[in-house]
């Protein structure tokens, strides 16, 4: 199998999903028009609701639910082959990821750019929105430890990459200003590439120096660093930071995958994985489960993500210009992260099978394995880095797309800086979904708490933002310094397809509500139906054989505990919103057009 079938397929289908599914949900199931200001516009306050350029929308909310999902996912679902994963993302973008985006933008843009759990309380009673706003806190948590998991294996002593993603932030903070006061998005975008590019190829140059020195942090340190700067990211305004790093990156992750598919059809690699591999269909030594339903547990992003509810309901609808940007925003957004998802897939099965797990798996299990490393060394060697034993997902990519790009003769003596390129890109990602994640945490415990303390629920009060944003800190980063990537990853898995469950029942409840047929709640229905059924099977197997297992290397009672935790509450959203649906479902104007149609 070659690489550039599996990328025409893909963009075809995506391509024809957008223009005739989007353009068929948007208009004709949530019937999208301009006649009404957006929340941004009603609401503005300079600081959280900023009516803002559709494309530098669009870049802040792509930046922020493409992380290290998409990235992480496919390539640790590449255990299994690359059929099951590449399957999963068409089917999971296009059915589900797309409908589920936009259904929860415009839910929260309807009710003025709350937060989900407000627009489930508000939908369906006090019952559902409290066991959402607990889930969503459950689940925001789990999300940016499994996120900043990812970060940890990447840039561990490799002072290199850790300059280059510490230069993003004043990057950022000289475009937002010059964004804020020259309104030159041009020139703003000019000046941030250039300086990521003068900080990636300025790197080699701190290496044993004292500056080297001092950004040559192990997995420790850095997992103390991440919470702190997400702490100051948190509180600062949305187009101080967020927004222009979240346009820059999406900037560099779009060019980056566009140079990918371009080198991907002048080179056209040969996929080294087999469409299955027959010993770990049943789990192996990077996913423990059996391919269903671990492979759409384990991709999550790339094809349907519970994590895209939070920004979907958080920052971005405070954010649209217009009505109609929904389907750019929300439905499109979600397919060009499905291209994300199978160009990273395809970065992972370039690589012969014995390098891919000898960087994914932990030596002790590779030594079990029994397989033999085949073009690692000499790519070991090109990057001046040894790529054995750095799990997380982040490196596998650098590392096949490096080894797609040796192909072509000028590039070769590049392959170490184009590395620590990508390395830097992918945790500016992660960063701007820390940024965003971490910032919708604090909206939802202002939320949560501020029904026991009135002044919480005011965003703008400011020593309610600073504790709500050191309370979200804290709680992810204890979790962030108490497991690896194989447990964070499938807890995260699990969480974060449920909290997609629950933004699909909010499209359920909405689609009843305003469509003109009762046919149209499939759009929604049905992905719920699959994703809710795959992410009880996949929590239960969990609790059963890893978290509440002695044997077992994941054994976590905490994990276990949160995970039921989270179970039971999806489960008393999924009973409370079936209630609501038969009083929808039997709603006067449904049996009026079916009179006058019969008639």
């Amino acid at each position: 199998m070659n690489a550039i079938t599996l990328v025409i397929g893909a963009i075809c289908i995506l391509v024809i999903t957008y223009r005739f599914y989007g353009i068929f949900f948007t208009k004709k199931v949530l019937k999208i028009t301009d006649d009404t200001p957006t929340p941004a516009h009603v609401n503005n306050d300079g600081k959280d609701f900023v009516p803002t350029n559709k494309w530098i929308a669009f870049g802040h909310h792509f930046a922020a639910i493409a992380a290290a999902g998409p990235l992480v996912g496919p390539i640790l679902a590449a255990q299994f082959g690359y059929l099951p994963g590449y399957l999963w993302l068409l089917i999971g973008a296009v059915i589900g990821g797309a409908v589920h985006d936009a259904v929860v933008l415009f839910a929260s843009m309807t009710k003025g750019g709350k937060s989900l759990s407000e627009v489930m309380k508000e939908e369906l009673g006090p019952v559902a929105g409290f066991c959402t706003g607990l889930a969503m806190l459950f689940i925001i948590t789990i999300t940016m430890a499994g996120l900043s998991m990812v970060i940890l294996g990447a840039l561990s002593d490799n002072p290199w990459g850790t300059f280059a993603v510490a230069s993003t932030i004043p990057i950022a903070m000289i475009m937002g200003l010059m964004n804020k006061f020259l309104g030159n998005i041009k020139l703003s975008t000019i000046v941030g590439v250039g300086l990521l590019l003068l900080a990636v190829f300025y790197g080699p140059a701190i290496q044993g120096t004292w500056f080297g020195d001092l950004l040559t942090l192990d997995k420790a340190t850095l997992s103390l660093i991440l919470p702190i700067y997400a702490f100051f990211a948190a509180a600062l305004p949305v187009w101080f930071l967020l927004a222009p790093r979240d346009y820059l990156s999406s900037f560099m992750k779009i060019g980056v995958f566009v140079a990918l598919i371009i080198g991907v059809f002048i080179i056209n690699p040969v996929i080294q994985f087999p469409a299955f591999l027959p010993d770990f269909i049943n789990g192996g030594p990077i996913v423990a489960g059996p391919v269903w339903p671990f492979v759409s547990i384990t991709i999550a992003c790339g094809a349907i993500s519970g994590f895209h509810a939070f920004v979907g309901s958080g920052t971005t609808p405070k954010m649209l210009d217009r009505w109609e940007d929904i389907r750019i925003v929300g439905f499109g957004a979600m397919l060009v992260e499905c291209v994300v998802g199978v160009m990273a897939l395809i970065a992972a099965t370039v690589l012969h099978p014995g390098d891919y797990f000898a960087i994914n798996a932990a030596p002790e299990k590779f030594a079990q394995l029994g397989m033999s490393v085949v073009d690692l060394p000499v790519l070991s060697e090109l990057i001046g880095i040894d790529l054995e034993g750095r799990t997380g997902g982040a490196v596998t990519l650098a590392v096949g797309m490096a080894s797609i790009f040796s192909g072509v003769e000028w590039f070769s003596h590049l392959t170490s800086y184009f590395y620590q390129f990508v390395i830097m890109f992918e945790a500016v990602f992660i960063l701007t979904a820390i940024d965003a994640g971490t910032r919708t945490a604090r909206y939802l415990i202002q939320d949560f708490l501020g029904n026991v303390y009135k002044p919480l629920k005011k965003t703008d009060w400011l020593p309610g933002s600073i504790g709500a944003s050191a309370l979200a800190c804290l709680l992810w980063g204890y979790l962030l310094n108490s497991g690896d990537i194989a447990s964070v990853w499938a807890l995260f898995g699990v969480s974060n397809q449920l909290m997609a469950s629950i933004g699909l029942v909010c499209g359920v409840t909405f689609v009843l509500k305003i469509a003109d047929k009762r046919i149209y709640v499939l759009t929604c229905f049905i992905p719920l139906v699959y994703l809710y059924v795959t992410v009880n099977v996949a929590g239960f197997w969990m609790i059963k054989n890893v978290y509440w297992n002695e044997a077992a290397s994941g054994y976590n009672m905490l994990n276990g505990i949160l995970s039921v935790i989270m179970l039971v509450l999806g489960l008393i959203i999924v009973i409370t919103s079936v209630i609501k649906w038969k009083e929808l479902w039997a709603h006067p104007r449904f049996k009026r057009k079916m009179a006058v149609k019969s008639y």
